[in-house]
């Protein structure tokens, strides 16, 4: 089969499930990621006659589509931050108002001294990795309550050359840190149960629930305890920054301030949605 028959075949398949820019992105993706063919190529190239092999791969990459799962777990790796990263249905896969997280890390850090920064809840390790890239300078550690989620996190350090000191522990315990930190980052689970009818199938019926949802009757359940962590985690004039639900941001803030936090500034995504957070010890 030609390139571009297969094109129209694949378009026409997944047209009922997904919007056409949608459909696009998946093949270029695909073609890309699987015949190492740029958009350029693709135009170039319709008559390119795709072999069995890869026609049988391609067939079942569809009928992955069509059931809603997510094309990065299928590919197994995602971009984030211009970095590529494993992942899997162990982990969350990155989202780009994280991206503007750690942008906000940066903006606010001094990059020009040794500082110790610790990501709790890392899943695929996105953001200490991230942060170790743009500021090497800084000793990073990050913890996950899943060994599977460490093992992928690890995977993906050593895949992006930095060094990252990954610890298994369950931040809801009452346990403490052994370390202190001058910048605390999470990006915790926070979608109510009853946002569950707002979240699309794929991420739905694909993504670990363990790392997206809590209880209705407690939201903040752990910006409550890693507020209270970075309490005596934090070194003096420590930072703590959070990703945020949406609808929470001023309960959120509320929150850190009722903790003792100072200059607790609450910042928009792209999108317009409360999304950060960002609190002084």
């Amino acid at each position: 089969m030609k390139l571009n028959d297969f094109r129209t075949f694949f378009n026409k398949e997944l047209e009922n499930i997904y919007p056409k820019k949608e459909i696009d992105a998946f093949f270029f993706r695909i073609i890309e990621d699987k015949m190492g063919l740029s958009l350029l190529d693709l135009f170039t190239q319709k008559a390119t006659i795709i072999n069995p092999n890869k026609l049988e791969l391609f067939h079942n990459i569809l009928n992955r589509l069509k059931n809603e799962e997510p094309i990065q777990y299928i590919l197994g790796s995602t971009e984030f931050y211009g970095y590529r990263f494993y992942v899997n249905p162990n982990v969350l896969i990155p989202r780009p108002e994280t991206e503007e997280l750690i942008s906000w890390v940066k903006e606010s850090s001094i990059v020009d001294n040794n500082i110790k920064i610790l990501d709790i809840g890392t899943g695929s390790g996105c953001i200490p990795i991230t942060i170790k890239k743009e500021i090497p300078s800084a000793d990073v550690f990050a913890l996950d309550i899943s060994e599977k989620a460490i093992e992928t996190a690890k995977n993906n350090a050593k895949y992006n050359n930095v060094n990252v000191t990954f610890l298994l522990h369950d931040i809801l315990s009452e346990k403490e840190l052994e370390n202190t930190f001058d910048i605390i980052i999470s990006n915790p689970p926070y979608v109510r149960n009853l946002e569950k009818q707002e979240i699309k199938n794929n991420v739905l019926n694909n993504e670990p629930h363990l790392a997206l949802f809590v209880e209705d009757d407690d939201p903040l359940i752990f910006y409550k305890r890693i507020a209270d962590v970075a309490k005596y985690a934090l070194n003096p004039n420590g930072i703590l920054f959070f990703e945020i639900n949406q609808y929470l941001g001023i309960e959120t803030k509320e929150m850190l301030i009722h903790k003792g936090f100072k200059n607790v500034t609450l910042k928009q995504d792209l999108f317009g949605n409360d999304r950060m957070i960002k609190a002084n010890l």
